[in-house]
């Protein structure tokens, strides 16, 4: 069987500082040759894993300091960091990013640091709680596999009493916590939707939810009961000054459970695969709405059994993003304030219920391109009787390359030049084509035409 082997040499060339040595101490410490510890630091020869075993062995070293990677996110965290606009005309590619990444780890950090803590140039988007805990959920890829694997074994246990998911969570929850399920008129919770009595031992939900949704919330519920402690150390360990983004984020963490306990890890995998991902067999078959489906598309990371890297996004009439999830995408299309509208995302507000598809070919700030497959569908929230409930578009999409395996792909064209040419919102576009932009790209020199008869009588430079 092969060694598993990987590049590793600026963490090995810490150590070797650290220690004092110099490259032929510690060759001889190791039992290797001066010149291979030399290959190994400047990354022209991999470490393998009987190196690291001496290396562990013989110094204070911790293996898990060569995984700095993680701490940014890999090559797909920095290249969404590096999707700023102010960043935009130096054409940095992926290949430059992971060599940078490989090189400089640390580098990578202390900029993916500063970035995050507001750019070093007074921004204050990155200091706001939502975006610190959805910047921590992307450092993670949204997989959390103590999670997955608990739920899943939570899951196992409540099928072997009850074949009906509903009917198994609330005994459950009645059974180990003494707490019954009662549903109740709007009138009596006119202001939310679930409600702990522990006075009178009940969970309380409204009579607005529907089934999926009153599955989905018992299964909230008993993740804060059972799981409370390992959601909190998680949170914990992502260490944030503000209280509200911690808050956020261990939320965030107990709908993870509640969806992967509705939707356990090894059997809704099998079922993707055996439906090539259909996303309505998949919503019928584990009861769940679609908004829960696309939330569980985008975390199938688990090592050994992956599924396909979707990223999934939530998104008003106005092309406002509320909710935006990477997973192992890596995509930056969700990195705007607005989505383009050229997207067909909002087509979906005019056909309510149905399936929108559509390939494109996204516009990189860095000047690049990158292709997608997306598929948008409106979802609405609980209304007050007589009200209109609020309404989003959810829109999950994938690299085009893998979307063959899709059943809501097949029959169409993926032809690469039939694709929509959209990019990261008019502010951030530097398309020069687009009959659709509404407003020049940020720090882009106009050039104005007095003779234009439309609707941008200008054009500009990078």
């Amino acid at each position: 069987m092969a060694e598993t082997a990987f590049l590793a040499g600026p963490a090995i060339r810490r150590l070797r500082r650290r220690e004092g040595l110099t490259q032929a101490a510690m060759a001889a410490r190791l039992a290797i040759s001066p010149s291979y510890l030399n290959l190994i630091e400047r990354n022209q020869r991999p470490i393998s894993a009987r190196l690291l075993v001496q290396l562990a062995e013989t110094f204070d070293f911790d293996p898990r300091s060569l995984r700095q990677d993680e701490a940014v996110g890999g090559v797909d965290g920095l290249r969404r960091r590096l999707a700023d606009e102010r960043f935009a005309d130096l054409g940095i590619d992926r290949d430059e990013i992971a060599e940078w990444l490989s090189a400089a780890p640390q580098a990578a950090l202390a900029f993916a640091r500063l970035y995050d803590a507001g750019g070093g140039v007074g921004e204050v988007a990155a200091s706001d709680p939502m975006d610190l805990a959805r910047r921590e959920i992307e450092r993670w890829r949204n997989h959390f596999a103590d999670l997955d694997a608990a739920a899943e074994a939570l899951h196992d246990e409540l099928r072997l009493s009850n074949a009906d998911m509903g009917a198994a969570l609330a005994e459950r929850l009645r059974q180990k916590h003494q707490l019954s399920v009662r549903v109740l008129p709007y009138d009596v919770m006119p202001d939310a939707l679930r409600r702990l009595d522990l006075h009178a031992r009940q969970l309380q939900l409204s009579e607005l939810l529907d089934q999926s949704s009153r599955n989905f919330q018992v299964a909230l519920q008993l993740a804060m009961l059972e799981q409370g402690e390992h959601i909190a150390a998680i949170a914990d360990g992502a260490q944030f000054a503000d209280r509200a983004a911690w808050r956020l984020f261990r939320r965030h963490l107990s709908g993870y459970f509640a969806a992967a306990l509705l939707m356990p890890y090894g059997r809704f995998m099998r079922a993707c695969e055996a439906t090539g991902y259909d996303l309505t067999i998949l919503q019928r078959r584990f009861n769940v709405g679609f908004e829960q489906l696309a939330h569980r598309l985008t975390t199938l990371q688990r090592v050994g059994q992956r599924g396909l890297p979707f990223f999934m996004a939530r998104i008003d009439r106005a092309g406002q993003f509320s909710k935006r999830y990477a997973g192992a995408s890596g995509t930056t299309m969700l990195e705007s304030d607005v989505a383009c509208p050229l997207w067909n995302v909002h087509r979906a507000f005019e056909q309510a219920g149905r399936i929108q598809v559509q390939t494109v070919e996204f516009a990189e700030t860095s000047g690049q391109t990158s292709h997608w497959f997306t598929m948008a569908r409106t979802v609405e929230g609980s209304a007050a009787p007589g009200g209109n409930p609020a309404q989003f578009a959810v829109v999950l999409g994938l690299d085009a390359q893998l979307a063959r395996q899709l059943s809501q792909a097949r029959g169409l064209s993926l032809d690469p030049a039939q694709e929509a040419r959209t990019g990261p919102g008019c502010a951030r576009c530097h398309r020069g084509d687009c009959q659709q932009r509404s407003l020049p790209p940020r720090g882009a020199a106009l050039q104005f035409d007095e003779r234009s008869r439309g609707l941008t009588p200008f054009s500009f430079g990078r």
